[in-house]
């Protein structure tokens, strides 16, 4: 496999206005860049987001870090045509990154027919996601078949006018359920969790995808940190319940980041012997999903992707803030590499330093 990569997340806001990342600090990132580079041993990331901003300064860190860049945004909520504009306009930038001599991939949006409006109908993602089950009634496929006919307009209309204002490589990254004709990429992009619904046929759902004839990418696969997220691949974070407050988790789970770990050897294994060309792991580090130890109920970062836990205070008297420290501060020992930054390893950042060092050369 020719990258070993992994998902940096800018902050996004996949549900309603919450951002998932609050704090973007352009220090923090170089750091976690050269960490990403010098010690997961990686050579490429997948810096994703909806502020365009932020993905320019990410992308310019993991440059200078000697990182291929894979600049993809990930705007939310949009219609088609204001989805178009941003991802014109982060084509500009990922050319500026380009043109500094770093290796860029452009990924032109990602499963935007959950994430965005104008495919499924559904005022929020989660409305989109019951209709795609056919939860919402109605003829599934007429509708089905309707929303991949808009998406593949929208991806070569996209995918033509990205073209003059970016030299390298185009990519996008798809869900399971979306149907891409890959004519207009040089790349194949697939978001490649494996779950108890395709668990006994993923190898073949791997290979399927080379039948196109073009590099193949995982551009994301990974799962959560409780016993049985393996199962729930790219759905394991819905075990929030976002309507508590604090955010809680909705019933019991067992905290378990083995759990990560045989799923990213797992996983792995069958990208390289299939001859994918890359992968990317989801994710760094789940930002506003914090690791509370003593309070499992919630200990959100059981239901976060990352390779780090996000340090905080417990929560008391009903409320806390998350993602931060007591006061606000990037909790940490001050005798720690990684003191300043508010995280702490997990036993997947050991399993994916160990791993990524003994392929990449």
């Amino acid at each position: 496999m020719r990258r070993h990569g992994i998902n940096y997340d800018t902050g996004f806001t996949p549900i309603g206005e919450e951002i998932s990342r609050q704090d973007f600090d352009p220090g923090v990132v170089r750091r976690e860049m050269r960490i990403i580079a010098d010690e997961l041993h990686c050579d490429a990331v997948r810096v994703s987001g909806g502020d365009p901003d932020r993905l320019s300064t990410a992308a310019e860190a993991a440059a200078a870090a000697g990182l291929e860049v894979w600049f993809a945004p990930f705007p939310c909520g949009l219609r088609p045509d204001a989805l178009r504009d941003v991802l014109l306009d982060c084509a500009d930038r990922a050319e500026a990154v380009r043109r500094t001599g770093a290796e860029t991939v452009y990924v032109t949006g990602c499963e935007i027919t959950l994430f965005n409006h104008g495919f499924f109908a559904g005022a929020t993602l989660f409305e989109r996601m019951a209709v795609l089950k056919g939860a919402a009634g109605g003829d599934r496929r007429a509708l089905y078949t309707e929303a991949m006919e808009k998406l593949g307009g929208f991806l070569r209309e996209t995918a033509e006018a990205v073209r003059p204002r970016f030299g390298g490589r185009l990519s996008y990254a798809s869900g399971p359920w979306e149907r891409i004709d890959w004519t207009p990429f040089d790349i194949v992009g697939v978001d490649a969790y494996r779950a108890a619904h395709n668990e006994q046929h993923f190898r073949e759902e791997v290979r399927g995808h080379l039948a196109h004839g073009k590099p193949v990418v995982a551009t994301e696969f990974g799962c959560c940190t409780y016993r049985g997220a393996g199962l729930r691949g790219g759905t394991g974070w819905t075990i929030v319940d976002e309507q508590a407050q604090p955010p809680a988790l909705d019933g019991e789970y067992t905290r378990d980041e083995g759990e990560q770990v045989r799923y990213f050897d797992e996983l792995l294994t069958v990208f390289e012997e299939e001859g994918f060309d890359a992968a990317f792991w989801f994710s760094f580090a789940g930002y506003g999903a914090p690791h509370r130890p003593d309070d499992p109920r919630h200990d959100l970062d059981m239901a976060a992707y990352g390779v780090v836990k996000m340090l905080d205070a417990p929560v008391l008297g009903g409320s806390a803030a998350r993602g931060t420290a007591p006061g606000g501060s990037a909790a940490g020992a001050p005798d720690s590499p990684y003191a300043g930054l508010g995280w702490e390893p997990k036993e997947v950042f050991h399993a994916m330093a160990a791993r990524y060092g003994r392929s990449v050369t």
